[in-house]
């Protein structure tokens, strides 16, 4: 694969040329579209002349499209006498030439550029020689297919997209996942349904919803044909939000003979072609489905739609619930799920990448929470692996692929199987980016084969799904209160809100000196008792209400004055409602979340009262599906479950090395 690292370089530093007269972040706007035209350019290299030939036999006699798709032999064809090497025999003319050959491709390649905006960029090269010396090093780029795979296209795409991105501080993981990461994906995604896939004239189909350049999708077909059944019949679909890497998968999906038309998206308007808020396979379902979803994906301009669509319940695409605006990762997943093959038509397979939130983040009754509910209670997840830290580009955090099935092997029913792959790696030569790891293809084999093997070691586990669900209940405990008129409480009730409200905020005279008055009258009332402090709340009512007789006080500012002069105290009677039951204390309320199938009066018999006897379960809350108290919750911590303890080393040992360590320094400092 050096060949592609070669030219991934080579067409780099031709964007040096683009320097002072171009921004940072510009520079994928002139490279990569020239790129594009490289690449198509050298593809239609060998047939050129016949295409030429055909139109001018039949131009204005018939519809010439099909008839020079054909002559091209790849579904595409330009019919201008200029090509790249023509292209630098009129220096002078290079913009107008260009123009011309961009022109002159068919309609399905004119689509594709339209998406790079590139007549923007080509006004700005025109005049000077600029655009005529990066059309001169660009041909020198040898992109013809015969020695350039489209796998090796594919990275040097990836590779350019990367290192723009870092460049200009953008994020190269929303564009693409390192392929090794992908090639796992795959293998195991396709893993059980090896027998289906091998026979004759099968017909399956292909989904990513946020598909980048299209590589989990050609990754996914060339696996099936190239490893499986080579006479199977798969169709990739594709939705992509940025019009650059749509442009591009389209390009590439085109050279390889896909159907451009199935990948959708590049709208100029990123709201338009964004999948949350425009499926833009609405009526389709598919029989397997892929995608690495922005991590920490911001999902307010899709609100709007996504909170509409959420309304119609299962009918729509998250009906299970909404996750935090801060993160959209699992609205994709959602959104996939949707996408899912009734299990009577054979159902489907689902593999996704995310970060370690969707694993936890939520408590019970959370948006976060509810979804993993609805997966995991409907026997959904299959799998989740682990993978190493510093294994994207534009991250290091770890990341975990989710398996979901809706058609489930008979031994993997009503289980999960957790796969900690997080060693399984081998450190790179050279980092790119902040990957500095890969999974090698040792590694790829021996996860597999765990995956595979569905049986307990030190690498995987294996759970019934009810083992990650919870009911969270609430544990309250009563509000004990003293209190006392004494000077410092009464500078308390100086900064209580209802108090300075009786002044601040006013803007007429007259209001601010009743105010002030008002308040006056309130202190003087304080200053006439006698300091006493009570530990009884009715009792210190009573005397209160007969103090402040005279003064016809509101209830919030009444509620104001009897805050500042209280302070919790455990030594204190326990506060009563109008009905003689305790009140609860909201600053000592807790929770505990009791596993599912256990009692949670014989776990609060057990766990709590031993340790707060006045405790009691809050029984008012209660879970919106089954109304039993306590609300249902679920979260998988994998890492807990592969934890191993290691002892702190022995202080001789430490001590040890402190020792040595200044030994060395010692001799050192004689040394200098």
């Amino acid at each position: 694969m050096t060949n592609f690292g070669e030219k991934a370089s080579l067409i780099w530093s031709i964007a040096d040329l683009l320097r002072g007269s171009w921004k940072q972040h510009e520079y994928q706007d002139v490279i990569l579209p020239l790129v594009v035209l490289k690449r198509l350019d050298d593809v239609l290299k060998d047939t050129k002349q016949d295409v030429l030939v055909k139109y001018n036999s039949f131009q204005g006699q018939v519809d010439v499209d099909p008839i020079l798709k054909k002559a091209s032999k790849v579904g595409f064809y330009n019919i201008s006498e200029y090509d790249f090497d023509k292209l630098l025999d009129a220096p002078n003319d290079t913009a107008k030439n260009l123009r011309h050959y961009i022109n002159s491709f068919s309609k399905n390649v004119e689509e594709i550029i339209e998406k790079f905006d590139f007549e923007k960029q080509l006004s700005r090269l025109e005049g000077g020689n600029l655009l005529y010396l990066i059309l001169k090093e660009l041909n020198q780029v040898d992109l013809h297919p015969n020695r350039m795979s489209n796998l090796e296209m594919g990275y040097v795409f990836e590779e350019l997209i990367r290192k723009f991105s870092e460049m200009s501080n953008e994020t190269a993981g929303e564009h693409y996942t390192p392929r090794e990461v992908i090639q796992m994906m795959v293998e195991i995604l396709f893993s059980p349904d090896q027998d289906k896939l091998k026979k004759e004239h099968i017909i399956k189909t292909v989904y990513d919803c946020c598909c980048g350049t299209g590589g989990m999708l050609t990754v996914s077909k060339d696996h099936i044909l190239n490893t499986i059944n080579k006479k199977a019949s798969i169709y990739l679909y594709g939705q992509e939000l940025n019009p650059t890497t749509y442009a591009i998968c389209n390009a590439d999906m085109l050279i390889k003979g896909e159907d451009p038309d199935k990948i959708k998206g590049g709208e100029k308007d990123h709201s338009l072609a964004s999948t949350l808020s425009n499926d833009q396979f609405e009526s389709n379902s598919f029989d397997y489905l892929l995608t690495n979803p922005p991590f920490g994906y911001e999902w307010k301009k899709d609100k709007e739609a996504v909170e509409r669509e959420a309304e119609r319940g299962y009918a729509g695409r998250f009906g299970a619930g909404l996750p935090r605006i801060s993160d959209g990762q699992m609205l994709f997943l959602e959104h996939m799920i949707s996408k899912m093959k009734n299990p009577l038509d054979g159902g489907s397979r689902l593999a996704i990448v995310f970060n370690g939130s969707p694993l936890f983040t939520g408590s019970a009754g959370s948006g976060e929470s509810e979804i993993r509910r609805f997966i995991l209670e409907n026997d959904l997840l299959e799998a989740i692996i682990a993978l190493p830290d510093q294994l994207f580009y534009n991250t290091g955090i770890s990341t975990y692929v989710w398996f979901l099935s809706n058609n489930k092997t008979k031994e993997r029913i009503d289980k999960v199987q957790l796969v900690d792959a997080r060693t399984l790696f081998k450190k790179m030569r050279k980092a790119l980016g902040n990957k500095r790891n890969e999974i090698s293809d040792a590694d790829k084999k021996k996860i597999k084969e765990i995956y595979e093997n569905f049986q307990e070691n030190e690498y995987c586990k294996i759970f019934p799904t009810q083992t990650f669900g919870y009911r969270q209940i609430t544990i309250e405990r009563p509000l004990r209160l003293n209190f006392q008129v004494n000077p410092e409480r009464i500078e308390k009730l100086k900064l209580e809100s209802g108090f300075v409200n009786l002044v601040e905020g006013k803007k007429k005279a007259e209001q601010i000196e009743a105010g002030t008055k008002q308040q006056q009258e309130i202190l003087d009332v304080l200053n006439t008792f006698d300091g006493k402090l009570y530990k009884n709340r009715e009792e210190f009512l009573t005397v209160f209400e007969n103090n402040f007789k005279k003064l016809k006080l509101p209830t919030p500012l009444k509620k104001s004055i009897i805050n500042a002069l209280s302070e919790r105290d455990e030594t204190a009677d326990i506060c009563a409602d109008s009905k003689d039951n305790p009140e609860a204390d909201s600053e000592l309320r807790d929770t505990e979340n009791v596993p599912l199938g256990q009692d949670i009066y014989e776990y609060f018999d057990r766990e709590v009262k031993p340790f707060v006897a006045d405790a009691w379960i809050d029984e008012t809350k209660k879970d919106h599906k089954d109304k039993q108290v306590g609300i249902v919750g679920y979260e998988i911590p994998l890492t807990r479950h592969f934890y191993k303890y290691e002892p702190p080393r022995k202080l001789e040992e430490i001590e040890g090395e402190i020792e040595e360590v200044e030994n060395e320094l010692l001799t050192l400092l004689k040394s200098l």
